[in-house]
């Protein structure tokens, strides 16, 4: 199998790039569309795909940009490096039974390989010690999956200084596992459907921006088996979380108790800190609006307001 050119992308703006990933799920998107980036939920990548959001432009981001500037020289060390030769491709390729699976590839390499560059600063280091992230590599199954390629290397440039190569081959059924999940997602943009919120960060947010305001209307539920079920399960996991913040709050004030004024302390399996911070000044605004309300008034806003979510048992 073999994937099929949609268009090039030598001349094509961003804008245009854009429109064309809205056709479909990319290799970036892959991780989110499954339910395994760290960063977006299927819901916010819900919104994209279905053109109710527009993506977030993430390329004047200083990791984006330094990983767009460095990107050509990590391909040459990696050449340099394996004695592999490597190439551009110069376009948006296309599943050929499945057209919304879409990728776009770094590099390719001599012999029927991918190649996936990253760069990781020294904080995120300590994500690559058990190999690769998992939603980098699904990014690069899903390459594999779009291509019909068995194989691909990911080069990453820790810190500026630190080079390493990871291999990925397909294990069993995992690239019909991720077409399977993948599918699913489509399948929510097809119908204009959203997909189950995660819990995640970023879940929360999709569902404030997809449900901003709030309308006077208060919903019975009271014979709903399934709602009511759920408030009850809301209800045993807010009552869980109150104990273990409790709980917290008893233990980490005995641990104040027992430092005192020393600002800090080292334990078998760590460490704890209690440490002043700087003194600083601050402007009192609320002095400044009493004593000079005109001052104040040619700056005054209004704000949206946001929706807060409260729980009440009876």
């Amino acid at each position: 199998m073999r994937a099929l050119k949609l268009v090039s992308t030598k001349t094509l703006s961003r804008e245009e790039w854009l429109q064309w990933r809205h056709k479909g799920i990319g290799s970036s998107d892959a991780a989110a569309a499954v339910g395994k980036s760290p960063y977006t939920s299927p819901l916010a990548l819900w919104l994209e795909k279905t053109g109710r959001k527009a993506a977030e432009d993430l390329s004047q981001k200083e990791a984006v940009r330094w990983g767009t500037l460095l990107e050509p020289l990590i391909a040459q060390a990696y050449a340099e490096q394996t004695g592999k030769k490597v190439r551009r491709v110069n376009a948006i390729l296309q599943h050929p039974e499945h057209p919304y699976l879409l990728a776009n590839l770094d590099r390719v390499v001599e012999g029927g390989g991918i190649l996936e560059i990253k760069t990781a600063g020294l904080r995120s280091q300590g994500l690559w010690e058990e190999g690769i992230p998992e939603h980098y590599r699904i990014q690069v199954l899903h390459q594999l999956l779009v291509t019909g390629k068995s194989w691909a290397e990911v080069a990453v440039l820790i810190g500026g200084q630190e080079f390493r190569t990871y291999r990925i081959e397909p294990e069993g059924g995992e690239l019909s596992e991720l077409l399977q999940a993948e599918q699913a997602f489509w399948q929510h943009v097809r119908d204009d459907t959203p997909p189950e919120a995660d819990g995640s960060e970023s879940s929360g947010k999709a569902l404030q921006w997809l449900y901003p305001r709030s309308t006077a209307t208060l919903v019975d539920y009271t014979d709903h088996a399934a709602m009511n079920a759920l408030f009850r399960e809301l209800l045993q996991a807010r009552a869980k979380r109150k104990a273990a913040e409790v709980q917290e709050a008893i233990l980490e004030q005995r641990m104040k108790e027992s430092l005192g004024d020393a600002e800090g302390a080292v334990f078998e399996l760590g460490k704890v800190l209690w440490k002043s911070s700087k003194d600083s000044r601050t402007l009192d605004t609320q002095k400044l609006i009493q004593e000079h309300p005109e001052w104040a008034e040619p700056y005054r806003i209004t704000k949206p307001g946001s929706r807060r979510f409260t729980v009440q048992a009876e």
